[in-house]
């Protein structure tokens, strides 16, 4: 009977590990799983953000990793140029980091679109929007992700991937706005040099 007991916990710890471990490869994006069953979809955002600069610059600045005039670490294009690429993203997730493979639209100056092929949701559509108000750039952004599952889906869509997703993309704004507002500074720098 003790021998029945330890398979019987060898079993259940075998399926609790591959459970965790197909979950944890589901999250970094390694497995792909587009189902259907279930889908909720969530609303990203909607964020705005004011930088003081123009916005051709601020446009420059974001689709820079996918124009090919700058190097990002967490950027590897993997297709295209001119108005659409694919590219590989590596986000940091807490202890781990996810890897999302999208398409991108760019239509400068005015708005950046992405469309989710493969990671860690099965569907997800993204855009930026870039307006001049009192001759300062607005980047807004907002989006729409698909989590299958049913009730486990909306939960998690909820609690967990919409507030991860939102944050990140907030945080990226922040330092394209850090950029941005620094590089417009010393361009009005020069220039009042110039003039003076």
């Amino acid at each position: 009977m003790t021998g029945l007991w330890i398979a019987v916990a060898a079993l259940t710890l075998l399926l609790i590990v591959m459970v965790a471990g197909g979950f944890l490869a589901l999250a970094m994006g390694r497995l792909h799983l587009d189902l259907g069953w279930g889908r909720s979809r969530h609303p990203l955002g909607p964020l705005t953000v004011r930088m003081e600069a123009p916005r051709d610059l601020v446009y420059e600045i974001l689709s820079a990793p996918y124009a090919g005039r700058a190097k990002d670490e967490s950027i590897e294009l993997l297709a295209g140029d001119g108005s659409v690429v694919v590219a590989a993203h590596l986000t940091k997730v807490h202890f781990y980091e996810a890897r999302t493979v999208e398409a991108i639209e760019l239509e400068p100056p005015t708005r950046i679109g992405f469309r989710h092929l493969t990671g860690p949701v099965p569907e997800a559509v993204e855009e930026f929007r870039l307006e001049t108000a009192g001759g300062v750039a607005e980047v807004h952004y907002e989006g729409t992700l698909g989590i299958d599952f049913f009730w486990l889906g909306r939960v998690a869509g909820r609690r967990w991937v919409v507030p991860q997703w939102n944050r990140v993309v907030a945080d990226h704004l922040e330092e394209v706005k850090a950029k941005a507002e620094q590089r417009a500074e010393r361009a009005r720098e020069r220039e009042r040099r110039e003039d003076g």
